[in-house]
């Protein structure tokens, strides 16, 4: 695996960074966040009623597929930072869900760097535009620009 100082990656505001690999959102996923969420609306996990709707089945809660970004991020092909010693989420500049994410469907990520600004020594802040790809769909399933704060 690839690695980049700070430094370097600094140098790679604008620029695609990766694509992750493909994961599968399967009902067994769906139906577990739904019970970690609290959110069992039907057409996340009653699948005979949720064929009856515009969907055709049951999909993904909008909040599931976000928070798949740090598992797809950990499966992308971006250069890892050298001598990072923790990271984490920051929060949100906006969130898109554009489409939904149907049981059965794999997703992926696609990440561009947008910003990246050293806060304090050591201390990184960057931010980036993560696109979900659904595969086979013209539209993804969501573009958030995500801020995460790593330490080095």
């Amino acid at each position: 695996m690839a690695t980049i100082t700070p430094q370097e990656l600094k140098t790679k505001v604008g620029q695609h960074l990766g694509t992750s690999e493909w994961v599968l959102v399967d009902q067994d996923m769906i139906n577990k966040f739904a019970d970690a969420t609290g959110d069992h609306q039907f057409i996340h996990v009653d699948e005979e009623k949720a064929k009856l709707t515009p969907f055709g089945g049951t999909i993904a809660h909008g909040f599931l597929t976000l928070s798949l970004i740090p598992m797809l991020g950990q499966k992308t092909d971006a250069p890892k930072i050298e001598g990072i010693k923790m990271g984490v989420n920051y929060g949100g500049n906006k969130v898109r869900f554009l489409a939904p994410v149907r049981s059965g469907k794999r997703v992926r990520s696609h990440v561009k760097l947008l910003e990246l600004d050293e806060k304090r020594p050591g201390q990184w802040q960057q931010t980036n535009e993560i696109t979900v790809e659904i595969e086979g769909e013209e539209k993804p399933a969501l573009i958030a620009e995500w801020i995460t704060q790593f330490f080095v």
